[in-house]
C-alpha cells in the first residue's frame, strides 16, 4: 500500500483510506462491516475515517469494535464533529466549544481509543465565532485527545481564516476532506491552490461518485437491486444527481480507457483522484470485503497524460466545477 504525507505534516497515511459513512451501523450488518475492516487491514490500509453523525454515532462504535486488538500505533483513526447527534437539542450540533469538548469525549469512548490522529470540523459553522472553534480544537490537541486537526467541505476563504488562527495558536491544521471525483471537481479552482499554499492535503470522499463511476448504473435502466440508489437510509439522496442518461452514457464510454490501462472502472476512478498532487488519500467504502480488494489496486497507479486527457474529453460537459457548490448549512438547515 502506498503511503503519503497528509499535507505538509509528518503524518503518513495510506493512499487508500477506509470510510464508513453510509455503511457501518446502517446499510451493513456489524459482522459484514467488521469483515470489510479486516480486509482493509489485510490489504495494507492503515487509515480509517468516520464521524460521530454517521448512523447517529453507531458507525464509530462499529469501527471501534472492528479495530479492537490492533496495534494502535500502526493505525491512523480520523473522526469529525458538527452535525446533530443524540436528541438534537440546542447544543447538540455545531462547532461551539461546548459541543466540541463533549463530542470528542463521546467519539473516543465509542472508538475505544485514547486519542484520534485527526479531528475534523465536518462543516463550517456560520453561527459560532471561528476563534472559539479554533481555540477549542487547539485545547483538544493540547489535551492529547487529537494529534492533528482538519476540516471537511470548507471553502477556500474559510480554510485561509482557520489556517491563520491555527498558526497563531500553534496547532497543526493539516487537511480538508472534500468530495472529489472525475465528475465532481469543484475543489480544483480555489480550494486546492489555497491548500497547497497553506500546507493542507485533501482526504477525498466519494471518488467513485457514490458508485456511478463503477459503470453498474446503465442509461435507460432502473438501478440494480440492492444498490446505493435504492437505499432509503440516505444513499439514494446523494446519488440522484448522477443518475441522468447523459452522465451514465459518458461513464460507459470510459470503459475502453479503463481497459487500456488494465483497470476496472472503479479502479480508474480512484486512481484518477490520486493523480492530483494535493490529494493525500482517497476514501473508499464497502459493503463486501471483495470491494475493498478491488479498489485498493488503484494505489500506486500512474495514469499518463494521454489517459488523463481522454477522460477529460469523454466527460466534457457533465463535470461539475463551480466552487460555490461547496457550502456549509445554516443552523436552520441543520435542524430542519
Amino acid at each position: 500500500m502506498e503511503k503519503r504525507n497528509l499535507g505538509a505534516s509528518g503524518l503518513r497515511i495510506s493512499a487508500i483510506a477506509y470510510g464508513n459513512w453510509l455503511t457501518h451501523g446502517s446499510q451493513v450488518e456489524e459482522d459484514a462491516a467488521r469483515a470489510c475492516v479486516q480486509r482493509a487491514l489485510d490489504e495494507g490500509i492503515t487509515t480509517f475515517d468516520t464521524a460521530d453523525v454517521y448512523a447517529n454515532t453507531a458507525a464509530e462504535t462499529v469501527l471501534g469494535k472492528a479495530l479492537a486488538g490492533e496495534r494502535r500505533e500502526g493505525l491512523e483513526i480520523f473522526t469529525k464533529v458538527f452535525w446533530p447527534t443524540g436528541p438534537g437539542a440546542h447544543n447538540d450540533h455545531g462547532l461551539s466549544r461546548k459541543h466540541i469538548m463533549e463530542s470528542i469525549d463521546g467519539s473516543l469512548r465509542r472508538l475505544g481509543t485514547d486519542y484520534v490522529d485527526l479531528y475534523q470540523a465536518h462543516r463550517f459553522d456560520h453561527e459560532v465565532p471561528l476563534e472559539e472553534t479554533m481555540v477549542a480544537f487547539a485545547d483538544v490537541v493540547r489535551a492529547g485527545k487529537a494529534l492533528y486537526i482538519g476540516v471537511s467541505e470548507w471553502r477556500a476563504e474559510e480554510i485561509r481564516a482557520a489556517a491563520a488562527l491555527a498558526k497563531e495558536l500553534r496547532v497543526p491544521l493539516i487537511s480538508n476532506q472534500p468530495q472529489y471525483s472525475m465528475l465532481y471537481r469543484v475543489i480544483e479552482a480555489e480550494v486546492v491552490p489555497a491548500s497547497k499554499e497553506l500546507g493542507l492535503g485533501q482526504i477525498v470522499w466519494s471518488p467513485i461518485a457514490q458508485g456511478v463511476l463503477t459503470g453498474k448504473y446503465l442509461p435507460g435502466q432502473p438501478p440494480p437491486a440492492g444498490s446505493r440508489a435504492t437505499d432509503d437510509k440516505g444513499g439514494a439522496d446523494n446519488i440522484g444527481r448522477w443518475l441522468k442518461d447523459d452522465v451514465l452514457e459518458r461513464v460507459q464510454l470510459l470503459q475502453p480507457i479503463a481497459d487500456a490501462a488494465g483497470l476496472s472502472l472503479a479502479q480508474l476512478a480512484v486512481a484518477w483522484v490520486l493523480q492530483n498532487d494535493n490529494v493525500s488519500a482517497a476514501i473508499i467504502g464497502a459493503s463486501r470485503p471483495e470491494q475493498v480488494t478491488e479498489n485498493v489496486k488503484a494505489a500506486g497507479v500512474r495514469l499518463d497524460a494521454d489517459t488523463m486527457g481522454a477522460i477529460d474529453r469523454v466527460l466534457e460537459g457533465v463535470v461539475l466545477t463551480d466552487p460555490s457548490l461547496t457550502r456549509s448549512p445554516r443552523r436552520s438547515e441543520v435542524l430542519s
